[in-house]
């Protein structure tokens, strides 16, 4: 293999290697390690990881119907409109390029501009509180989603201000731990109900009248006429078990052994026994929509433009003005929790942080792409696109630098061409995946302070209301609001007895400050203000990472907070490891 190692070196000691600062290319800060083939393989490793989010955003996304226009008297919200469900096809193939497309421009754009080796996408939680809160399933929710996307549209731009004001760093460190590291778990179990049901997942559950909830699983044809599954018939629909066994359980045995591209692995077993128009688990009946919907199966290479959502934003937003707010406000919090907890733990575990400042390479860059993709997916139909978790599959490949990002975007740009395989992917093969998710999501739980209940209430309400709301919104408001009347009425005792009444274990609760190590404002900015004239350029020794003993210690602690599931102590990440 003497070949490859004199290949690395000589792309090394090239302006490319330079630039990417690959191992052997002399820049003072190359990334001991890295390699250009390796930085190859560990892209490839990355898109195998999160390719299933192609299939995953188009089928909970179109949920919301799109531009599809359902009629307000319709009984049952067009789920038996032949016209509506072909509409909603169609945004369902618009999807699968969009999701494709930004991707990869995002992608791309993180590995050349900011030289990490992160990808993105939209992200899971945000699509299905954009799909079944904000516009609704079918277009019932708070607004149209013309304007949801127009609130998608602003939230990016506002992200580009906080960044190049360094407000959004200070926002993401200012909030609770407690509520960060909840955050995730309800999105969690949000994503968990929407695998469980019908429309986007296996169909185990379904809305009952006694109960908010019951047991489910029969076939369509045998709902009663309120929509209920008769006892006779539960757990007897052979979609859900085809989910249940081929996507579900063979997909955990290929995670529990570390198995590269073990979700989409599972996503396409179900998918290919599903395929057949013989089968009695077929995902292209003999029917109007199941014709149309087979026959743009059969193309299996096309390039699909997007047709229906493309550009739709909607400026006009009287009668929407309160729901536009909420939406837009609850879009902008959970991305700052979401993207900022993803990029710091990445470029933690890639060794790229600097431990004084809290800060890492690039960051400022790193932070602008994500928020300009925002934007630019919303004119793409999409909602908000974040960094992916699953990019710790590239790292733990040995992707040190931004080529990695690079080969993820054009692995994604590939995969536009092959929209009827990603469209024709039926919800009993991605509903797993969403209870996977869901999962891996919950295991930050364990990391909450729940020993002093001024932490603890506060992050358990977060948790429990958003799935039983189905609303992101409404878990963190009761989440953020009871943990300010609870800490402030301690607070609020304790100084008028004069630190005599406090409760008994106030030692235990998490310390909270607005202060952020390294100072408040951006480095590009403090470095402006001391009058260095070539400001957006870093200083060489008081900023970025030491090569030598304290990058070994950070990669470690990378390691570990990847293991717990990608976040850090102090910040939440909502995106999942999945496999290494």
């Amino acid at each position: 293999m003497g070949w490859i190692h004199n290949a690395n070196l000589k792309v090394a000691q090239s302006p490319i290697g330079r630039y990417f600062r690959l191992e052997g290319s002399g820049h003072p800060k190359e990334r001991k390690g890295s390699y250009f083939f390796t930085e190859i393989r560990a892209g490839l490793a990355t898109f195998f990881a999160m390719a299933y989010i192609i299939s995953v955003n188009a089928s909970i996304t179109s949920q919301s119907g799109g531009t599809c226009v359902c009629p307000i008297d319709s009984p049952d919200l067009c789920d038996s409109d032949p016209e509506y469900l072909l509409c909603l096809q169609e945004v369902n193939r618009d999807l699968v390029t969009a999701t494709a497309a930004i991707s990869a421009l995002t992608s791309f754009c993180m590995g050349l501009f900011a030289n990490l080796p992160i990808a993105l996408a939209p992200g899971m939680g945000l699509n299905a509180y954009f799909a079944f809160t904000v516009v609704g399933y079918h277009g019932s929710g708070m607004v149209p989603y013309e304007v949801a996307l127009t609130a998608v549209f602003v939230e990016g731009w506002v992200f580009v201000g906080l960044t190049i004001l360094g407000i959004r760093q200070w926002l993401a460190r200012a909030i609770p731990a407690s509520i960060k590291l909840a955050t995730g778990v309800g999105i969690g179990l949000y994503l968990t109900i929407i695998g469980l049901t019908y429309d986007a997942g296996i169909g185990l559950i379904r809305g009952a009248q006694a109960t908010p909830l019951e047991l489910a699983g029969c076939e369509q044809q045998y709902f009663d006429e309120n929509g209920l599954c008769p006892n006779a018939y539960k757990m007897r629909n052979p979609t859900l078990w085809i989910g249940i066994f081929c996507g579900g359980f063979f997909t955990v045995m290929l995670m529990m052994y570390r198995v590269k591209g073990a979700i989409i692995a599972g996503i396409l077993l179900v998918s290919i026994i599903s395929w057949p128009r013989t089968s009695s688990v077929t995902y292209f009946p003999h029917t109007e929509l199941g014709d149309s919907m087979f026959d743009f199966f059969k193309k299996v290479v096309t390039f699909h433009p997007i047709q229906r959502i493309l550009a739709v934003q909607r400026w006009n937003i009287s009668g929407h003005g309160k729901q536009f707010f909420l939406a837009w406000i609850t879009f902008l919090y959970v991305d700052i929790l979401d993207a900022t907890g993803t990029l710091y733990s990445m470029a933690r575990f890639a060794g790229v942080i600097d431990e004084r400042t809290q800060d890492f390479e690039n960051s400022s860059i790193a932070y602008s792409v994500d928020a300009i993709g925002i934007s630019i997916g919303s004119l793409m139909g999409s909602p908000p696109v974040t960094a992916y978790i699953e990019s710790g599959a590239g790292i733990s490949e040995g992707g040190k630098t931004g080529l990695t990002a690079m080969v993820s975007g054009v692995a994604f740009f590939i995969a536009i061409f092959f929209a009827p395989i990603f469209a024709s992917i039926p919800p009993w093969a991605t509903g797993p995946t969403l209870v996977i998710v869901g999962s891996l999501m919950a295991g930050a739980a364990k990391d909450i302070n729940w020993r002093y209940m001024g932490d603890a209430i506060p992050a358990f309400l977060t948790i429990a209301v958003m799935p039983f709301t189905y609303s992101i919104a409404y878990g963190l408001i009761a989440g953020i609001i009871s943990y300010m009347v609870i800490n402030t009425l301690v607070f609020i005792i304790e100084k008028a007895s004069g630190g005599r009444i406090v409760p008994p274990n106030k030692e235990e609760k998490e310390p909270w400050t607005w202060r952020i190590p390294g100072g408040f404002l951006p480095p590009w900015m403090q470095r402006a203000i001391r009058g260095k004239k070539d400001f957006w350029r870093e200083d060489p020794a008081s900023e970025g990472v030491e090569e030598t003993a304290d990058r070994k210690s950070e990669a470690s602690s990378g390691n570990r907070a990847v293991d717990e599931k990608g976040h850090l102590p102090m910040i939440e990440d909502k995106h999942p490891e999945k496999i290494a």
